[in-house]
């Protein structure tokens, strides 16, 4: 394997030297490959953007006037003396991994990612590789997550006692993948399904996609609510709590992160409910998705850096904390992820 690393961490973003392109940079450059639409990750400023089939389309809606190319899940690219690859990342519909070979030497940038399937996103596909770029979002044994059924089980339980006891349900997600994945979780016997705008914008670009989501209406100012009693309510957690949330009149709210694992930040929240679910990998998913790359060396980004770094350093990797500015799942809201 050649002495000088395929990908190296710059003030702008992961670099292909090889190549000369960046992942997921979060300067401008000229050729930007990008694993997903979220924020953090898909930014503006950009010359040329790559990404999945399926990512562009969101990311043309956020980002509005980008000169950009698609490819395939598989597809090999040859960029200057590297080639390149997008798999699955199981994070949210379109998000990928992104494999660079150059003369041998293979190495994954994972985005964010997440292990269980959740009939949304395209699956996680492991990709085995020399360097693996990790997340550590929930890079704690403390996050564990439940199986997604049980919590779907507990979300519609909630919003069937709110809906008997004359209280609109309301729910907090991010407009991008988390509030998708939750509507395909609903019961839509229960109640009107209702949405926040910036969450519907992005139903109507992936719905233009194929992807199969229930019957949704758009909160507007005309919107009434005795007309809709008993409904839930999908907004971004920093529209709850907000004027026009309070024309509802009783009502309980909820949020739906993997932040809610901790007390601290369900308390700090003050939400009635607090939903355990994560589009990023838990401490056992991250653990199974570094094994199963068999790569020897860890490069371990935004998150729980240092204590992942080094249990894995402690357990036979070579682990290292690099420097980005993704921002994994906050607990403090974006409307626009």
């Amino acid at each position: 394997m050649s002495n000088t690393p395929v990908l190296s961490f710059t003030d702008r973003g992961i670099y292909c030297a090889a190549g000369d392109f960046y992942i997921d940079p979060w300067r401008p450059v000229e050729r930007a490959l990008i694993t997903h639409g979220h924020a953090d990750h898909a930014r503006s400023g950009h010359r040329h953007y790559l990404a999945t089939e399926q990512a562009l389309p969101v990311m043309k809606h956020r980002l509005s006037d980008i000169t950009c190319q698609s490819i395939r899940y598989g597809e090999v690219q040859q960029i200057g003396a590297a080639e390149v690859s997008f798999h699955p990342a199981g994070h949210v519909p379109g998000s990928a991994q992104i494999k660079v070979s150059v003369a041998g030497e293979i190495w994954v940038a994972s985005g964010d990612y997440k292990i269980e399937d959740d009939g949304l996103s395209e699956p996680f596909e492991p990709q085995r590789c020399h360097h693996f770029i990790t997340e550590s979002t929930f890079g704690l044994p403390v996050f564990r997550w439940r199986p997604q059924p049980d919590i779907a089980q507990d979300i519609n339980a909630w919003w069937q006692g709110c809906a008997a006891a004359g209280k609109t349900a309301f729910l907090g997600a991010y407009a991008l993948g988390k509030a998708q994945r939750l509507l395909r979780m609903l019961d839509p016997s229960i109640g009107p399904i209702l949405t926040h705008g910036a969450v519907e914008a992005t139903n109507a670009v992936l719905r233009g996609q194929g992807i199969v989501l229930p019957q949704t209406t758009q909160l507007t100012k005309d919107t009434d609510p005795k007309a809709n009693r008993g409904a839930l309510v999908v907004a971004p957690p920093s529209a709850l709590g907000s004027t026009w949330a309070k024309r509802f009149g009783p009502s309980e709210s909820a949020f739906a992160s993997g932040w809610m694992q901790l007390r601290g930040v369900r308390r700090r929240r003050s939400g009635d409910r607090g939903f355990v679910i994560s589009d990023h990998a838990d401490w056992d998913g991250l653990l199974s998705a570094i094994k199963a790359t068999g790569a020897e060396n860890i490069y371990v980004t935004h998150g729980y850096t240092d204590v992942f770094a080094r249990y894995l350093s402690e357990n036979g990797w070579h682990a290292q904390v690099v420097p980005t500015e993704f921002g994994g799942e906050s607990d403090e809201s974006e409307a626009e992820s």
